[in-house]
């Protein structure tokens, strides 16, 4: 792994984890021995990152030179720690994992009284995650795709069991309840089309780029559904 990814993921675990931390837990959580820990922690000390504790009692992060100081009122406290919460109904592990460390990081830059607001919130998301027929395509890459405007070749079948392999353009993820889906535009269909996740079979990068078409595509896909009110179909 290479220094600087080590060092960012044992910052993120100080910010994340309940302090003090022991050295063994954080080198779990960074893939390192105990020995190299010391030395990472030794650079973070250096840089500026207040860490508090030493081996055998554990680590605090006290001061993070990274986050600049922020303050939020307590309901909207209250409301990312119920936004973060909810992320567990999309069905997505990585988009859930991601809104964790985020909330992490913003609570490691809020004052003492905040973060204790922060950790004893009382607006919370009792709600199961719903019921999702298994997705066996890769999400990052559909999120890399829409990102980064890059074509994708698909296959997909539909809600009828018919199968056909086309070319996207990849241009959001939607979640709901019932359903994960990609709207793109399909080129096979000169259309936009909405794909139901657990329908695509396999998608892979093409090599092409559909950049700069994008934010033209979304704004004219939403001013004709704001003028049908329907949606578009695979």
């Amino acid at each position: 792994m290479a220094r600087t990814d080590r060092l960012m993921r044992l910052m993120d675990a100080l910010r994340r984890l309940p302090a003090p931390v022991t050295a063994t837990r954080l080198a779990v959580e960074t893939g390192v021995s105990r020995r190299q820990l010391y030395r990472d922690i030794a650079t973070l000390r250096a840089g500026g990152a207040l860490i508090d504790g030493e081996a055998g009692v554990g680590y605090r992060l006290t001061g993070d030179p990274a986050l600049p100081p922020q303050s939020f009122s307590r309901l909207e406290i209250e409301a990312l720690v119920l936004a973060v919460g909810e992320l567990r109904q999309t069905g997505d592990a990585a988009l859930e994992a991601a809104g964790r460390m985020a909330l992490a990081r913003i609570i490691a830059t809020l004052a003492d009284e905040q973060s204790r607001q922060a950790m004893h919130t009382v607006l919370r998301s009792f709600r199961p995650p719903p019921a999702r027929v298994d997705i066996s395509v890769d999400m990052s890459l559909l999120r890399r795709a829409c990102w980064e405007e890059l074509a994708l070749d698909m296959r997909y079948r539909d809600l009828e069991g018919r199968v056909t392999r086309r070319e996207v353009w990849p241009l959001g993820l939607s979640y709901s309840d019932r359903a994960l889906k990609l709207l793109a535009w399909c080129c096979l269909r000169r259309d936009w089309r909405v794909f139901h996740a657990p329908g695509i079979e396999d998608a892979c990068l093409n090599g092409r780029s559909f950049r700069p078409r994008r934010v033209t595509l979304m704004r004219d896909y939403a001013a004709r559904q704001a003028a049908s009110g329907s949606s578009a179909k695979a």
